[in-house]
């Protein structure tokens, strides 16, 4: 037994690998369900990683976190990948979470607005200037509706409620999973306009970031297998799934969610990696059209596929 212990003693100890480190864009909700599903049914483990999440104070902060190197990855938005480029944060895209737009124009289905070119002379509710106002100018002017006939109204975050109370006749900004049960728990029923159909590229709605001189690409790949992993299997049992979800703590396990969960699941990306160069390049071109970035970025600037890198 002492010789054992002592050759215990010399032989050499395995390096443990340093965690994972993943910022979430906001705090938990079914948008990260693979993430949290992977977690909680130790996926991660199994493939040898120890994964850190992370949801953050302020929104702003993922990705100048893993941008400065105090997270490996990151979510945010696609749109929001060519303005931090062009401000200079070292970052690519290096997954998808969820492939398509969330983002929708929300009017109630009973209203006077039963088309975007409705809105012409009336009060649209928003939260954020920038990208929001964008999409929702080119959808306006898509529909034969200049921004100028439209009055803007900044409700503070407070869509649902402005456009349940009559405030305004509509409300720029809202999510497609979230805020047509919002409003359905208010007593109306909710009628959404999509950007992809209105004029807008499609585009990933959340993507997974990383600054390419300071990540471990076997690493965020191996990742990026499981994440894949965890969305097929939500697919294919989404009712376990969620019964796996709200687990993750007292907070995610309300009815809102629960009645969002079903709506997520079509819209995560089954094949993280898969990166599609030309729809970046064509979001790209439509942010540079409409005066957000100065030029768009060469694909390769901004986006990698890690297929390569995958164990």
């Amino acid at each position: 037994m002492k010789a054992a212990a002592l050759l215990a003693l010399l032989l050499p100890v395995p390096a443990m690998a340093e965690p994972l480190t993943v910022a979430l864009d906001w705090f938990v909700n079914p948008d990260h369900g693979p993430i949290i599903v992977a977690e909680r049914q130790g996926w991660f483990d199994e493939a040898g990683l120890e994964v850190e999440i992370v949801a953050p104070a302020d929104p702003a902060d993922p990705p100048k976190m893993a941008a400065s190197g105090q997270a490996d990855i990151a979510i945010t938005y696609q749109p929001q990948l060519y303005l931090q480029h062009a401000e200079g944060l070292p970052l690519v895209r290096v997954g998808t979470l969820v492939e398509s737009p969330l983002y929708c124009v929300m009017a109630k289905a009973e209203g006077p607005v039963q088309g975007l070119a409705d809105l012409k002379g009336r009060k649209v509710g928003f939260s954020v200037a920038g990208i929001e106002e964008a999409l929702l100018h080119t959808m306006l002017r898509t529909n034969g509706v200049a921004p100028e006939e439209v009055e803007f109204v900044n409700v503070n975050f407070a869509l649902t409620p402005a456009l349940a109370s009559g405030q305004v006749d509509a409300v720029a900004g809202a999510f497609r999973n979230f805020e047509l049960h919002q409003i359905a728990a208010a007593g109306s029923e909710g009628r959404c306009f999509l950007p992809e159909e209105n004029g807008v590229p499609a585009y990933d709605e959340l993507i997974y970031v990383a600054n390419p001189e300071r990540m471990d690409p076997e690493a965020v790949a191996a990742f990026l297998k499981v994440t894949e992993r965890a969305a097929g299997w939500i697919s294919d049992h989404p009712e376990e799934a969620w019964e796996v979800f709200r687990g993750w703590a007292r907070e995610v396990d309300d009815a809102l969610n629960a009645a969002a969960w079903s709506d997520t699941i079509p819209h995560f990306a089954a094949h993280p990696m898969a990166l599609d160069a030309g729809r970046y390049a064509e979001f790209g071109r439509y942010m540079a059209e409409v005066g957000l970035i100065p030029e768009a970025p060469e694909v390769a600037a901004v986006a990698v596929d890690l297929s390569a890198a995958a164990p």
